[in-house]
């Protein structure tokens, strides 16, 4: 467990309107790493009454932000897919575990698994990343 990458997840958390907004806990943090929870409600069904596809999006891509800021260095996402394989439901509880596969001076490759309280995988992601230049504290490099 990373310190650092604790801290950079709650400064970030404390703006993150979105994630606020979803029910998204942060569970898990380590450099390179994060895993988040969400519990579907009524509200992210669709006309299947199942789980809408943007809202496991949310969820992996949510994971995937803390994970490639984990570090301290800003980075914002330059592209993801996602395969959807089994449905969510109303009440489901959803971990997404983030973790890098490749990440270089300014850009990132990471895959994201989200499960279902059964551990069953509803969905895979990967995003790739892209360093701003910044940091996530906002605070100066000593």
């Amino acid at each position: 467990m990373s310190h650092n990458a604790w801290r950079n997840a709650r400064a970030m958390y404390e703006n993150d309107n979105c994630a606020r907004a979803l029910g998204i806990d942060i569970i898990e943090m380590d450099d390179g790493a994060a895993t988040v929870t969400m519990t579907v409600t009524q509200q992210m069904l669709n006309g299947h009454q199942s789980c809408h596809g943007g809202q496991l999006f949310s969820l992996a891509d949510t994971a995937f932000a803390y994970a490639c800021n984990s570090q301290g260095l800003a980075a914002v996402a330059s592209a993801c897919q996602i395969d959807f394989l089994r449905p969510a439901f109303a009440g489901d509880k959803l971990t997404a575990t983030a973790s890098v596969r490749h990440q270089g001076k300014l850009t990132g490759v990471y895959d994201i698994e989200i499960v279902n309280q059964q551990q069953k995988t509803v969905a895979l992601f990967r995003g790739k990343s892209h360093r701003t230049g910044g940091n996530v504290t906002g605070e100066q490099d000593a």
